[in-house]
């Protein structure tokens, strides 16, 4: 029988696999021969979107990844930019969507255990965990359990482990309903004198498995996160993983140790497809080849075939080749963090995988087939935008009720400024996110400068754990800022300009604290890219984000795809999320004395508005409002001014380093009205806020309270520094800025009014307060889960 004549598996065997025909059919015109069960299986993961990204790769090649601070750029296990000083920060952010919609607690846990290995396999200490996380509406009780579960996995693992929390991102949306989003990054130090790489080198260099045992559990989980789930996905909890936080404890500093002696060569996280990725990438990837024995592999399971040790994801493994001769020396330190080491295979010059199995050769590779040599898919892109966001982008607000200085008619019913905005600050996706991370140790290890919820973006002091070598200084003062971000509803309505705001958004977090922009890592969570609209928004996504890295001088040091983000509803017809690209951003902050929060500092501080002044018009289009107070998902997001933001953020950032500017806040969901009062609700203080409209010139007065975008950024100032302060404004930033009014008191509460003393909001910090601070744990409470429903 010829190689092609006869499938030696049945179309039914390889799509469970992963693998389309044609796909199964280029397998065995690479080997010569079809491939044997084992073989089909790392085919199978290999090949699979999550990890050959072979839809996305063509688009991902657009994105700059290059700057003067870039030491590590895409391709390895995480980007590593230069802080100075000797300082050197690993960063990453990663997925796991479909473990979390199946087995929320261990789905999310092993979630960040994964991004922290991926961090400390660079050599480099983790210091902090954020959180991007998108689930559907808080009122239905199956999205309670998720969001339950995947908040306690999330608390259960960084907690254990030691790393802290330290910020984040919650949307609610319905188009979440059946596939939430769990994407977790993580930030760490370097502690070792160079950067620890995954290619394997050194013929006859010993190849070692270090940390936990092998089990059955994880089995095809990186072919599972590339398929839709349906209501059958319930089935496939062997594909989720289950971690151990304290084990991983353990390996973190075994392998900060072992990377110190200088006797490791190379060192690969076994993250999506255990060994079959972990051997074939570190070969393809150094040129060379890998033998590996599986009778040699520690498992915790007995009677496992190749396959299952190939394709399980046991958690807490990783693969080192080490220097001849000091295999033993790392052996030694692993035992004595009570973890797994053995000697399990060897560097070979045939740039194959082999892998053996009682004597004999279970599966043999060409390892770049495996890792590099992959499927692609060149899609053809739609001519002219889909039919849904042409009917989106007809909207107008004339479609809208008229508005005056009170408020708006409602389907019948009165609705004041003070209703509105107060409903707003009760919806779950602008409420405090409070009830989540209270949950987590935010301060472990005692670097978080800034605490969840009190700033636009986490800020760490640097204060290595170890010494350092190259380390400049012994007092260090700068600190690093991190924030994740992205208006999925923008990137819906508009993928090229919602995906730039995305950009623009994270650099405006991160300026509110007064930290310079570094780079990115990006998570790019979309539908199925088989179909034309869903490739149409990952393509013009990914266009969007490159410019937006490109214009922010940002670059992008890698990241992760999650696509096929979709859940079959009950006539089997896929329904896919919003598309989501979340970007994560750090930056740089020379002086942590030198940083501010969102909240008011004093009574008597003067406000204002960076960015484009309220009477410009900007429309309700996309806008939080539109969404909660219509039901309206429609119309533009808004255009980002790269020249206006650029000029936005560094008067801030030298506002804040001046020691002018007391607090920082960007204007995003809600607009400039709830801007002002998160605040006021931040620094427990009230704002008079004079407009300097008179109520007969305006007929959209939700356009002024409630419009999103025009780079704005809410800012106080004390009185003393008024002049100075103003004086620079309008050096640089001309007439795109406005003073708004002063901070009160506790008591004077949130009062906006018009040029000719017309009130349009009085509301009082206590209403605010209940309202925002309670929201989440208001729905919570109308279904409670027990910690016993969260883990199961």
């Amino acid at each position: 029988m010829t190689a092609t004549s006869k499938p030696a598996f049945s179309p039914q065997e390889i799509a469970a696999e992963g693998l389309k025909p044609e796909e199964y059919a280029e397998i065995v015109r690479r080997l010569g021969r079809h491939p044997n069960k084992a073989e089909l299986g790392m085919f199978g993961v290999m090949w699979s979107e999550h990890c050959c990204y072979k839809n996305s790769r063509p688009l991902l090649k657009q994105f700059p990844t290059d700057g003067p601070r870039i030491l590590v750029g895409p391709g390895e296990n995480a980007g590593v930019v230069d802080l100075g000083d000797g300082l050197q920060l690993a960063f990453k952010i990663e997925s796991h969507n479909h473990p979390s919609a199946v087995e929320p607690f261990q789905g999310a846990a092993t979630g960040v255990g994964g991004i922290l290995r991926d961090i400390f396999t660079m050599g480099a200490r983790p210091i902090a965990l954020l959180n991007s996380l998108r689930f559907g509406s808080l009122e239905d009780a199956k999205t309670q359990r998720l969001f339950q579960g995947v908040v306690a996995g999330i608390s259960h693992y960084g907690n254990c482990v030691g790393v802290p929390t330290v910020g984040g991102e919650v949307y609610f949306d319905s188009a979440y309903s059946g596939n939430p989003l769990v994407n977790v990054m993580a930030l760490g130090l370097m502690e070792t004198a160079e950067i620890v790489k995954s290619g394997a080198s050194g013929l006859g260099n010993p190849v070692l498995y270090v940390g936990s045992t092998t089990g059955r559990d994880g089995m095809g989980g990186a072919s599972f996160a590339s398929a839709e789930l349906s209501d059958q996905s319930i089935d496939d909890r062997p594909a989720v993983q289950v971690g151990d936080p304290f084990l991983e404890k353990s390996l973190i500093e075994a392998c900060l140790e072992a990377f110190k002696t200088g006797a490791v060569v190379a060192a690969q996280d076994m993250g999506a497809a255990g060994i079959t990725c972990s051997t074939s990438e570190m070969a393809a990837k150094g040129g060379v080849g890998i033998e590996l024995d599986l009778d040699k592999i520690p498992v915790r399971e007995s009677g496992m075939v190749p396959y299952e040790y190939l394709l399980s994801e046991s958690q807490e493994r990783m693969l080192f080749v080490a220097h001849k001769g000091r295999e033993q020396e790392l052996i030694d330190i692993f035992h004595r963090w009570g973890l797994q080491a053995v000697v399990a295979g060897t560097v070979i010059a045939e740039p194959i995988v082999r892998i053996l199995f009682q004597g004999e050769v279970a599966a043999e590779i060409p390892a770049e087939a495996l890792a590099e040599n992959t499927p692609l898919y060149h899609r053809e892109l739609l001519t002219e935008p889909p039919e849904y966001a042409r009917k989106a982008w007809e909207w107008t607000a004339d479609s809208l009720p008229a508005s005056t200085t009170t408020g708006i008619e409602l389907q019948g019913h009165f609705q004041s400024w003070n209703d509105i905005l107060l409903t707003l600050l009760d919806t779950p996706t602008i409420a405090s996110k409070n009830w989540v991370y209270l949950q987590y140790d935010h301060q472990v290890q005692n670097n978080t400068v800034t605490l969840p919820g009190g700033a636009d973006a986490a800020v760490i002091r640097l204060r290595p754990l170890e010494e350092i070598p190259n380390l400049k200084s012994q007092n260090l003062k700068s600190g690093v800022a991190a924030t994740v971000d992205c208006n999925p509803r923008y990137v819906y309505l508009d993928p090229y300009e919602g995906a730039k705001a995305v950009v623009a958004e994270a650099a405006r977090n991160l300026s509110c604290v007064g930290a310079e922009p570094l780079a990115v890592t990006d998570n790019l969570n979309f539908g199925s890219p088989e179909k034309p609209i869903g490739y149409w928004q990952l393509a013009e996504a990914c266009r969007g984000l490159a410019e937006g890295c490109r214009e922010l001088a940002t670059p992008v040091t890698g990241g992760n795809v999650s696509l096929y983000n979709e859940t079959f509803d009950s006539q089997g017809i896929p329904q896919p999320i919003y598309p989501t690209p979340v970007v994560g951003m750090v930056g740089l902050i020379p002086d942590i004395t030198k940083i501010c929060g969102q909240g008011w500092q004093a009574a008597g501080d003067v406000i204002y508005l960076l960015g484009l002044p309220l009477t410009s018009k900007l429309s309700l289009g996309a806008s939080e409002y539109l969404a909660t107070i219509y039901n309206t998902v429609a119309g533009k997001p808004p255009r980002v001014d790269f020249d206006l933001e650029r000029r936005v953020q560094k008067v801030c950032r030298e506002g804040i380093r001046n020691g002018w500017v007391r607090s920082a806040h960007d204007s995003a969901e809600g607009g400039v009205a709830i801007a002002i009062a998160e605040s006021c609700l931040a620094g427990n203080l009230g704002a008079e806020i004079n407009l300097e409209i008179a109520s007969t010139q305006l007929n959209r007065w939700d356009e002024v309270l409630f419009a999103e975008g025009g780079a704005r950024i809410l800012v106080s100032v004390a009185s003393a520094q008024q002049e100075i302060w103003e004086s620079y404004l309008q050096e640089h930033l001309g007439q795109n800025w406005q003073t708004l009014g002063t901070v009160g008191n506790s008591e004077t509460g949130l009062g906006v009014f018009t040029t000719d003393n017309q009130t349009l909001i009085k509301v009082s910090i206590e209403d605010m307060s209940d309202r925002y601070f309670h929201a989440i744990a208001r729905r919570i409470a109308v279904h409670t889960t027990t910690p016993e429903e969260v883990r199961s």
